[in-house]
């Protein structure tokens, strides 16, 4: 059974860095396809970064420069995020994909002063 577990969430002020952590199990780690997605009150939920198998990565405009995704033998993806501002204020989601496809349980960001 696989599960993506998601930490590190929490609040900040803004110009503050948070990483994020997913502990991926059940699953060969090395064959996914895996990404960060957020979703804010009243939008769509989007992707924010991704990394392939082959460590390829892939950044929202909005998150460029300020926000970096990598991978662990461990079974573990972060996301580094620095410089934060009050509209990364979301829920971030882990995302595993390849031919099927596994979401996490979501962790809280906030950004505010």
């Amino acid at each position: 059974q696989v599960q993506l577990v998601e930490s590190g969430g929490g609040s900040v002020q803004p110009g503050g860095s948070l990483r994020l952590v997913c502990a991926a199990r059940g699953m060969i780690f090395s064959l996914y396809s895996m990404a960060w997605y957020r979703q804010a009150p009243g939008k769509q939920r989007e992707l924010v970064a991704s990394i392939t198998s082959g460590v390829n990565t892939n950044y929202a405009d909005s998150v460029k420069g300020r926000f970096t995704i990598s991978r662990a033998n461990d079974n573990t993806v972060y996301l580094q995020m620095n410089s934060l501002k009050p509209e990364d204020t979301a829920v971030y989601y882990c995302y595993a994909g390849r031919l099927r496809t596994y979401w996490g349980q979501g962790t809280q960001v906030t950004v505010s002063s």
